[in-house]
This record gives structure tokens, C-alpha cells and sequence, in this order.
């Protein structure tokens, strides 16, 4: 796996060439990323500065064109113009503006006179024009796996009457494509577009803020003052740290840029080989963007395929995020134990009591933002208010204040981030209208429903390859709302929860970060720690690999994320973090006050954990049988076991 040339694969956020960043670039994106944020504030405030409130569609034109052509500025044609910007990206940059600000300009039109179906020659060139900027901007941004997807599924509406059976659908002229695309309401402007522009703009604000105030650097002392001192310290303030970071950033990259900078030195200096330090750090800010109460931009997606309240999908989510990170102390703690791996020196940990009066800004900030969002249910406001409270406690510190270069910053984080999300998802917006337009989506998932004979494992199998596939060459936001359409009908149809069946799309698209051969997130701390790619991937799979389990889990089992009784909650929770003790005991080899173990009992205790991931009095009744019999083996048992102390 080669850790050089990654040109083809998705963008994350946070590895915008830097290169580019500099001169005019620098400047006018920093100017489009301030546009686009006045705009937003203006439009979900509803301020009317001086007297402009666009209509909904022409807003989201608006913003497609200041953060498509921020787009063409910040990420290169080809790697030869990735330190420079070539005249023709400028003019790229001014083609989508031209394009976005034409359409919104005639957004009432549009919806009146119902230009989608019919229009001017000159709107559908346009929307053309529109149309192959869009396709431009996703293989930039999404890479060309993503964009094969987009052509062939955007495009289906011209062939959709020439395909057998399920596949085929309602047909397209090649101008009724272009306009539905455009400027309907389903595809290009519709709702990944919409959740971006209403709800994911905040949130982006509220991570770049805290991360340009000194959040990062808080949030490190905390992890370090609380676990530092454990065995595997530097491990386990990866763990912590990383998934507090992940979980207000969304972004994987950046977040083990940011992180695992400090965390991964720190732990190969106490021994921890370095790749699986460096392992330990992608597994951490992977299952960051899973945890609440940020999370990533697909969430907010989620909610709006749902149809439910962002704070539903928050509170289902956090059950799953802290077993996955439960899972990982686990590991690094009996991996420590094994190889007799110390904590931190004294002098190295900070006290609790002077990090927390120092940084109790950004848990009073976070708190806000979680109030708004499960007590007042304002979540289009909370990230704004949350922000504003933070930027003002943080302007009577001078070593927190929002000064001129952490704006700079903070413009930049916003300009880089959203222009990604918009790119992307703009793109996708074609997949979802192809599939809708010609009403295969519908088709494909009774097709699935009937070919799986009501069997829910087999469904969920087929579902789990798919999204794992899908998830190596598509962005996490793009393989979620593509199998969203397509699976996730199926399987609520087969009986499932809603909610379930779409977080478990989502969890299976995540794995792609971690393992081979996309694995961006292992790739990049290999690169952080100086260790092979293969050898990083692979320890980060087997760290991970709660990942594998945790959608099984949820799934058959409501009670995992939040819904039913307390008492249910409470039993099931208490079931699962015994069944990831168990199985993190098997991975690493060891069993608490018994030693090291040896593969007899290893393989007991990896029973044990499957047997307590399905639900059922049997099978708990098996595991915890497995579990004492693993003891036993451990205590009688010549060489099956020893102790390390």
C-alpha cells in the first residue's frame, strides 16, 4: 500500500493541498468561506440584511456556487497544479458562479413557470454547464471511484427504459435530465444540499472554533490528566482524546492531524511499536465521528431521510460510539499488560484541577450545544449560540482569544471543510435524483426484499459487503445516502428498526477508513508515525474490529441504541460490555487476574463475546458459562496461563 500518491482516492477535509493556500487563493478562499457563512447566518436567522432573503432554492444555488468555486481554488485538476492555481481553475471558479447566480436569480421563476419540466434554451444551458462543473467538482474532491458512480447512476434516466425487470424505469430526453437534476427538488438541491446548508454549517463553525481557541490542546490535557498515568497511558489518552476531538471536528484526517501528532510519538516512546501506535490513533479518530454530540455531516443527512429530529439520531448513536471506545481501552490496556508497557512520567501529566479552571469554557460551550439539542430541540441554532458563548468567555483570556491569525484559521477551517461537503455532495444530489426520477429505488429494494426470502442475517450480510465495499472507493456521506435509497427500505421493510437499519449503513461504510486498500485514516498515521501502510491497516482492523460487531449488535437489539425500557437498556448495555471485554481479552492474549493466556482460552473467551452479542437468555447463560470455564482453565490448567507479575 503506498503511502505517497492517495490522488485518486476521497478527500477528506482536512488534507486540502497546502501548497495552494497562499497569494490570491488564499485570500479569495477565505473570502468565498466568509460569504458563504454571512449567507447561511442571514438566511437561518432570517435577519433580511439589507433586505436580502432569497427564496430556499435560490439560497441553495447561491451556496453551491460560492463553495463549488472555492472548490476549484482549493483542490487541484491534477497533482502537476497542486502547489499552484492555474488560469483555468480561476475560470472554473467564475463559470460556477456565473451558472448558480443566474439560477438563483430566477429561483421564483423556476418554481412558478416549473422550469424543471420545461424551460429556456438559456436556463438549460445553464444547467448544463452547471451540470459538468458539478461532475468536475466530485472528481476533484470525491475521486474517480465516486465519480463513476455519479455518471453511471446520474445518467440513468437517459437509458432507464432499455434495462430488464426491476432495473427498469422511467426515461429522460438528455434536457429533461439536465433540468431535473438542476432544478428539481431531488437531486442537485436536495436533501444532502439542504442539511449542509441549514444545519452542517453550524456545526462546522462550532469544531473550528473550539479547535482555533485552544479545544484541542484542552482536550489532550484532559485525556492525559485522567488516563496518562494508567498502564498504556499514551494509549489510552489516543483513545480519549481523539474521540472527544473526532467527535466536534467530523473530519478523520484532520482530527489525526491535530491529535495523533502528540499521542503517537508519546506512545512509541513508551514503548508501543509504531504501527500499532499509529493504529491505536486511526481507530480512535474513526470512531470519533460516530460519537455525539457532533458527529459528521452524514448524520444530519440521516435525520433528514428519517425524518426525525437530529437529536434522535444523537442519542441512538451514543450507545454504539461508547462501546466501540470502551472496546479500545480494553485492548490497549491488556496490550499493555502483556508486554508490560508503563503510563507516563509524573512530571508529563498535567493536574486535573488547573486544566479543567483553564479550560471550562469548552465544556460550558459544549454544554449549551448539548442543552439546545436534546432540552430545547433547536438544533438549526445551537451550533451559532454555542459559538457565540465560547468566542465571548474565550475574549477574557488571552491565551483563548479569537485574535486575527485564529480567525484567519478558524475562516479557513470553514472555506476548506465545507467546500469538500458541498463538492461531494452536489454530486451525489445526481444519484439520488437518477435513482428517484425514474423510481428504481423503489423497484431495487422489493427486488432485494423478495431475492432474500425474508431472511434478515442474509439481508444484513449482503448489506454489510455492500456498504464495506462501497465505503472503499466512496466517501462515508456518499455510500450512506447511496445504500440509504437503495438497502436501508429494504431492511426496514424486513422488520427492523428505522433507525437501526440506517445507522447500521453508516457504521459499515465507516470501516473503509481503516482498512485496506483505502484505509485513509490508517495511511495517514502511518505516515504520522513513520510506519509500514500494510502493517498499520491491518493492526487497525484487528483494534477495530468492535467495528465488525457493533452494527450486528444494535441492530437485533433496539436496546443498543437507546430505544425501550431503562431496564432493558441498562441489562443490554451491561451484556455488551462484557461481550467487548471478552473479545478484546481474546484479540490481545490476556485475561484480568488470571495473565496471559494462551489460544485454548483465547478462543473460549472470543465464544464468550459472540455468545453475549445476541441477545437471549441461552445464549448469555452460554457465555458467562464460557466465561467462568475460561477462569477455571486459567487457574488448574497447566500452561494455559501466566502471570506477568
Amino acid at each position: 500500500m503506498s503511502t505517497k500518491d492517495n490522488s485518486d482516492l476521497p478527500h477528506d477535509s482536512g488534507d486540502a493541498p497546502e501548497g495552494r493556500m497562499s497569494g490570491a487563493t488564499y485570500w479569495t478562499v477565505l473570502a468565498l468561506g466568509t460569504l458563504g457563512l454571512l449567507l447561511a447566518i442571514n438566511q437561518v436567522f432570517v435577519l433580511r440584511f439589507m433586505g436580502f432573503q432569497p427564496l430556499g432554492n435560490s439560497f441553495l444555488y447561491y451556496l453551491i456556487g460560492i463553495f463549488l468555486a472555492a472548490s476549484f481554488l482549493i483542490y487541484p485538476m491534477t497533482s502537476k497544479s497542486r502547489d499552484t492555481t492555474p488560469w483555468y481553475d480561476w475560470l472554473l471558479a467564475i463559470a460556477v458562479l456565473v451558472c448558480t447566480i443566474y439560477l438563483g436569480h430566477h429561483g421564483l421563476t423556476i418554481i412558478e413557470q416549473g422550469w424543471d419540466y420545461s424551460a429556456p434554451t438559456e436556463a438549460t444551458v445553464i444547467s448544463g454547464l452547471l451540470l459538468i462543473l458539478i461532475i468536475e467538482g466530485i472528481r476533484r474532491c470525491g475521486g474517480t471511484p465516486l465519480l463513476v458512480v455519479v455518471l453511471l447512476f446520474g445518467s440513468y434516466p437517459l437509458y432507464a427504459d432499455h434495462l430488464p425487470g426491476f432495473l427498469w424505469g422511467t426515461q429522460y430526453t438528455l434536457g429533461e435530465t439536465i433540468r431535473a437534476h438542476v432544478m428539481g427538488v431531488e437531486s442537485v438541491i436536495g436533501i444532502p444540499m439542504q442539511v449542509v446548508a441549514n444545519l452542517v454549517i453550524g456545526f462546522v463553525v462550532f469544531g473550528a472554533a473550539l479547535t482555533v481557541t485552544g479545544g484541542g490542546d484542552f482536550f489532550m490535557k484532559l485525556a492525559t490528566s485522567l488516563m496518562g498515568k494508567s498502564r498504556g497511558g499514551p494509549a489510552k489518552v489516543a483513545v480519549v482524546s481523539s474521540g472527544l476531538m473526532g467527535s466536534l471536528s467530523g473530519s478523520v484526517i484532520s482530527n489525526i492531524l491535530t491529535t495523533g501528532v502528540f499521542t503517537i510519538p508519546t506512545m512509541k516512546k513508551t514503548g508501543y511499536p509504531p504501527h500499532y501506535a499509529a493504529a491505536v490513533e486511526a481507530c480512535a479518530s474513526t470512531g470519533g465521528t460516530l460519537m455525539p454530540p457532533v458527529m459528521g455531516a452524514v448524520a444530519f443527512i440521516m435525520a433528514s431521510f428519517l425524518g426525525v429530529a437530529y437529536a434522535e439520531v444523537m442519542i441512538a448513536a451514543f450507545l454504539p460510539a461508547l462501546l466501540f471506545y470502551i472496546a479500545l481501552i480494553f485492548q490497549v490496556d491488556n496490550y499493555a499488560a502483556r508486554h508490560g508497557l508503563k503510563g507516563m512520567e509524573e512530571k508529563e501529566i498535567p493536574k486535573l484541577g488547573p486544566v479543567l479552571a483553564d479550560g471550562w469554557p469548552y465544556l460550558l460551550s459544549l454544554g449549551v450545544l448539548i442543552y439546545m439539542l436534546l432540552g430545547l430541540r433547536l438544533e438549526t441554532y445551537s451550533p451559532y449560540f454555542a459559538t457565540l458563548v465560547l468566542l465571548v468567555i474565550s475574549a477574557f483570556k488571552k491565551s483563548h482569544r479569537l485574535n486575527l491569525p485564529r480567525l484567519l484559521l478558524l475562516l479557513k477551517d470553514l472555506s476548506v471543510s465545507v467546500a469538500n461537503l458541498v463538492a461531494i455532495l452536489a454530486g451525489i444530489g445526481l444519484v439520488v435524483g437518477g435513482l428517484s426520477y425514474t423510481g428504481v429505488a423503489g423497484a431495487f429494494s422489493r427486488e432485494l426484499l423478495l431475492y432474500a426470502g425474508g431472511s434478515i442475517p442474509l439481508m444484513l450480510i449482503a448489506g454489510a459487503v455492500t456498504s464495506f465495499i462501497l465505503g472503499m472507493g466512496m466517501t462515508v456521506s456518499a455510500c450512506y445516502i447511496f445504500l440509504s435509497i437503495l438497502l436501508a427500505p429494504a431492511l426496514v421493510q424486513a422488520g427492523l428498526n428505522p433507525l437501526a437499519s440506517h445507522l447500521f449503513i453508516l457504521y459499515w461504510g465507516m470501516m473503509s477508513y481503516i482498512t485496506p486498500p483505502v484505509a485513509l485514516a490508517s495511511i495517514t498515521a502511518a505516515n504520522v508515525a513513520n510506519s509500514n501502510a500494510w502493517a498499520t491497516s491491518l493492526s487497525a482492523m484487528r483494534l477495530g474490529s468492535v467495528l465488525f460487531v457493533l452494527p450486528f449488535m444494535f441492530v437485533v437489539n433496539p436496546a443498543l441504541i437507546m430505544q425501550g425500557e431503562w431496564t432493558v437498556i441498562a441489562q443490554a448495555s451491561t451484556t455488551a460490555i462484557i461481550a467487548m471485554w471478552m473479545v478484546a481479552a481474546a484479540f490481545e492474549g490476556y485475561l484480568y487476574k488470571a495473565g496471559a493466556v494462551e489460544w485454548p482460552i483465547r478462543a473460549m473467551l472470543l465464544a464468550a463475546g459472540g455468545c453475549l452479542v445476541f441477545p437471549g437468555p441461552i445464549t448469555d447463560v452460554i457465555g458467562i458459562a464460557l466465561i467462568a470455564t475460561s477462569y477455571l482453565a486459567a487457574s488448574f490448567v497447566p500452561g494455559m496461563a501466566r502471570k506477568l507479575y
